[in-house]
């Protein structure tokens, strides 16, 4: 049950991801810099917090007790996920919901997924972590590793989609659904967004002592990833706070958090969905981090199961908003059929990870037996001494 219950767990993840941009929809009047900010201080200070307080035991001495090598390596993986973060905002905004989550993702899954059991073969003293010869050594990791093979094809499928789209449309009929449509500059963001943003993976390895420390205190094991959140968005918040603050300066947008000059800002509603974004995209890591329990050895498969199913459920929001109406048929069987090839990605990752937890629990029990082969030998031995 397990891994099945990972996979659940990672897909709700991945429809909050898939669908925090919207609520940004009903934001009137407010400058990017201005309702990214208050979704930032919701999504990477206050909720983090508040839920790690609510269900982990200990908080405060969980985190004040590590190591300063600890906390400088998770805040620091974390700054750079902020970076990109940040211009994955950027990307959604000149590319659209699918296209834009599609190529950003894209890089993001093949670096996080990856990379660090690369780097945990060849550099055991820096990156603790299941390596890429021992998952490649059994065949559910094997079959773990086409499952993110497939995931890729399934990306790539959805950028031609997005690519044919771009060929397709009009400037004008673009911007009736993504208002300031920028393929050029949105790709360039992507890219750079992609590959910081898999700096989280880094992240959640570099905290995983404050989980264990979670754990010693006394909570659950589910929750057990809440504390080192907090440390870890905490650096995100510092890199978005920054850009935000620079850009308020260069655009005057100062005054728009209180109103400003245009009686016509909703504030309450503003500040409402601007909040209400923050919400659903923390939710994305926190059943994350309890998919990531569930995982077992491959819980490295976990970042491209959070991605893959992102993609999914953003390409259905773009769906919805009609980011693809007036495109050929070609396009349109291009973006369902990525979809449905991410899908496929996700139950083959699954089967991987069931695997996997087959053999462990066959490996226990092979284990039980011999050790009361061994007990019975040890107690007739004895009796063959006293006899």
């Amino acid at each position: 049950m397990g891994p099945l219950l990972g996979i659940l767990y990672h897909w709700i993840g991945g429809l909050a991801a898939g669908s925090f941009y919207v609520p940004f929809k009903k934001v009137k009047n407010w400058s990017w810099e201005v309702y990214w900010l208050v979704n930032g201080a919701v999504a990477w200070i206050i909720i983090p917090a508040l839920f790690a307080l609510l269900m982990t035991n200990d908080l405060v001495n969980v985190i004040s007790s590590q190591s300063a090598s600890t906390i400088f390596w998770a805040m620091g993986f974390g700054m750079l996920w902020g970076i990109g973060g940040l211009t994955f905002g950027l990307s959604v905004r000149y590319l659209g919901l699918s296209l834009g989550v599609g190529l950003t993702l894209g890089f993001c899954a093949i670096f996080g997924t990856l990379v660090p059991p690369i780097v945990a073969e060849f550099f055991p003293n820096l990156y603790k972590d299941t390596t890429i010869s021992g998952i490649y050594g059994t065949l559910g990791g094997k079959i773990t590793l086409l499952g993110i093979l497939v995931c890729v094809i399934g990306i790539v499928v959805s950028l031609l989609a997005g690519l044919s789209k771009e060929n397709e449309l009009s400037a004008e009929e673009k911007k009736k659904s993504i208002v300031e449509a920028n393929f050029p500059l949105g790709l360039i963001v992507s890219f750079v967004s992609g590959i910081l943003s898999a700096c989280f993976a880094f992240a959640l390895s570099a905290s995983s002592e404050i989980g264990e420390s979670s754990k010693t205190a006394g909570t659950d094991a589910l929750w057990s990833g809440l504390p080192s959140l907090i440390v870890i968005l905490l650096g995100g918040f510092c890199t978005n706070f920054l850009w935000c603050m620079y850009l308020s300066f260069k655009n005057k947008s100062f005054s728009e958090y209180i109103g400003g000059n245009d009686q016509k800002t909703p504030l309450v509603n503003n500040y409402f969905f601007s909040a209400l974004a923050g919400l659903t995209w923390y939710m994305q890591f926190f059943f994350y981090t309890m998919g990531e329990t569930q995982m077992g050895e491959y819980g490295f498969a976990s970042w491209t199961l959070h991605m893959a199913s992102i993609i999914i459920f953003s390409n259905l929001w773009g769906l919805y908003f009609k980011e693809w109406q007036g495109t050929s048929k070609k396009t349109r069987t291009l973006i369902f059929s990525g979809i449905a090839i991410l899908v496929i990605s996700t139950m083959i990752v699954g089967l991987g990870t069931w695997k996997n937890k087959v053999d462990e629990s066959n490996i226990e029990k092979v284990d039980e037996v011999k050790n009361i082969i061994q007990l019975n030998a040890r107690h007739q031995n004895k009796l063959k001494v006293r006899l």
